[in-house]
């Protein structure tokens, strides 16, 4: 019986795995074997990082918030609250651009946030 080697097909899938490899380090960048075992690591990684990238920029959103916010005298927790009574409705994403690059309007925010606490404190009392 006569050896298939797979011809334009195994070509092919060669072709694209050692594409999908560019610009990888040393021989995982042009020895097939090499290459596919780099390119499904590669993929495992990117796909778990699709996930993490969520968490990892929520948590520099909360970051640059609480910054924000303890320079106006109060903290995260706090600062959320009070615009949750206040009926503010921004997300974590906008908050933490303005808190960088509108500190006045961080603070009008944050003053609107204490005054919402300090009226609930009263209503409790």
């Amino acid at each position: 019986m006569s050896r298939v080697k797979g011809g334009p097909r195994a070509h092919a899938r060669h072709r694209k795995v050692i594409k999908a490899a560019k610009g990888y380090y040393g021989r995982r960048k042009n020895t097939f074997r090499i290459a596919v075992q780099a390119v499904e690591k590669a993929g495992q990684y990117a796909y778990r990082d699709r996930r993490r990238k969520k968490r990892d920029f929520r948590r520099l959103w909360i970051q640059r918030i609480n910054a924000g916010a303890r320079a106006n005298g109060l903290t995260y927790s706090q600062l959320m609250h009070g615009l949750k009574l206040a009926n503010v409705d921004l997300d974590r994403k906008v908050l933490s651009d303005i808190a960088i690059h509108n500190e006045k309007d961080f603070a009008a925010l944050a003053k609107q946030a204490s005054d919402a606490l300090a009226k609930d404190a009263k209503k409790a009392a």
